[in-house]
């Protein structure tokens, strides 16, 4: 039986560290998206906002020349879902990112190497 797929909640947009302030301007002060505060514990300088029904993510990257999206896919069944992508021959791209110790969750790449981040629901 094949695992159930969902949108996740988090849209993370990796910026290039001289490109990060003015894309924070942007969606704070030309769309005025709401500002969600709080600590993410991260390394990484991180500025949250209310997208809709999701949370975007502006991740400041000092090693990209170019920003990217990454997204956040949900699963009924994390095991099944690794398996099926190995049938599907997609990539686990788990050296991409560190997650949390404890955190149930892997990364894959789409076939035009969009990341994304595959959790339970």
């Amino acid at each position: 039986m094949n695992p159930t797929f969902r949108p996740g909640r988090n849209i993370a947009m990796k910026v290039p560290a001289h490109e990060y302030e003015a894309t924070v301007a942007f969606y704070r002060d030309v769309l005025a998206l709401a500002m969600i505060e709080g600590d993410t514990e991260s390394a990484t300088v991180t500025t949250r906002f209310a997208f809709g029904e999701k949370v975007l993510w502006i991740d400041r990257v000092e090693t990209l020349s170019q920003s990217e999206t990454w997204l956040e896919v949900t699963t009924d069944d994390l095991d099944a879902a690794s398996r099926h992508f190995a049938e599907h021959k997609i990539v686990r791209r788990d050296e991409i990112e560190h997650l949390p110790d404890g955190f149930h969750g892997f990364w894959i790449a789409s076939p035009c190497n969009v990341i994304h981040l595959v959790t339970t629901s």
